[in-house]
């Protein structure tokens, strides 16, 4: 819980600067050059560690569980929302939850694809919603992380990252679940950024 305090503190002030102060280099640059040597430093910590062939032998087809039952809950709940919210459809609603935490790639996807039949500014709307939603899944898996593993178990957290499994929310699931959750995120991420595209495209389309 302390991490996750941490992680939020972090966050809010990097908020609190980019409100404040102007910044006169590229952020996005630089926080990519972070996360190559976060994800240098996870390798290294991985390969590292004698039990590396097990994890490896523990990868099998119930692996595959992890990112359907991902897919399957983030569509079930994004659907329900078209409900709720009368404005939106149900399959535009599931195009923004089709994101899996990719808040950069699947907004602009949204935004384009929606011109067409919505119009510019409804699909910039849907866009920014899209944009909001999932930079809002990832802060909560990084911070809510020790929560998910406690209440949900351990694989709760690799679920709750979506994409950012593989990436950006790894050291946090490493550090609630366990090393023995590593290859899992791993493979979990990937497959959820190779889907990602593909559903977003499709409950676009429909």
């Amino acid at each position: 819980m302390k991490s996750s305090l941490i992680t939020l503190a972090f966050f809010l002030s990097g908020c609190l600067l980019g409100v404040c102060y102007m910044v006169d280099f590229d952020v996005h640059s630089a926080s990519v050059y972070v996360l190559y040597v976060l994800m240098l430093l996870l390798g290294i910590n991985l390969g590292s560690n004698a039990n590396l062939k097990n994890y490896i032998r523990s990868l099998n087809l119930k692996t595959l569980l992890v990112p359907l039952a991902t897919v399957g809950g983030t569509l079930l709940f994004s659907a329900i929302g078209g409900f709720i919210l009368s404005r939106w459809t149900s399959f535009e609603c599931m195009a923004v939850g089709s994101g899996f935490a990719y808040y950069s790639l699947s907004s602009i996807l949204i935004t384009e694809i929606k011109s067409a039949s919505i119009g510019v500014q409804l699909a910039t709307e849907l866009g920014t919603i899209a944009l909001l939603a999932n930079i809002f899944r990832e802060m909560t898996a990084l911070i809510g992380a020790p929560l998910f593993r406690k209440y949900f178990g351990e694989l709760a957290p690799i679920s709750a990252a979506g994409i950012g499994s593989s990436d950006v929310s790894l050291a946090a699931i490493a550090r609630c679940s366990g090393q023995d959750a590593i290859p899992v995120a791993i493979v979990h991420g990937i497959l959820i950024n190779i889907s990602m595209p593909f559903f977003v495209s499709m409950f676009c389309r429909m």
